[in-house]
């Protein structure tokens, strides 16, 4: 009974860590490639073909422009379920414009709060 549950718990960690392994896209065959969250035969095959037509993948952007259908939103998505290119994930997005925006808008009301709170000690201490 022992070594059936012992033998059960090594099979799930094997799954469990098989789960998580890391794909190069410019290494991965069809059947590691379709192992990834996102990728079914028909996209990984895709893959296969553009890099035996084009070579190797240089980076993520250079993915994303030559796989059609693989866009920003997917990449990330294929990244996170552990797509590699060239043994890198993709690094996360930088802030958009809409963002940058907002944050620099935020920092000089803080500072004019910052002021406003020091002004009336100022004020005091010249009476």
């Amino acid at each position: 009974m022992f070594k059936k549950v012992l033998l059960l718990v090594a099979a799930c960690i094997l799954t469990i860590g098989s789960a998580f392994a890391s794909v190069d896209v410019n290494q991965g065959d069809q059947a590691a490639l379709d192992g990834i969250k996102g990728l079914g035969p028909t996209k990984s095959k895709a893959i296969i073909e553009e890099r035996k037509k084009n070579g190797d993948f240089k980076d993520w952007a250079d993915f994303e422009k030559r796989v059609k259908g693989v866009g920003e939103k997917s990449a990330a998505k294929l990244s996170e379920a552990g797509l590699t290119v060239n043994g890198v994930a993709r690094a996360a997005k930088t802030e958009t414009k809409a963002e940058a925006k907002v944050d620099s808008k935020a920092e000089p009301k803080a500072d004019a709060k910052a002021t406003a709170a020091s002004a009336p000690a100022t004020e005091k201490k010249k009476k």
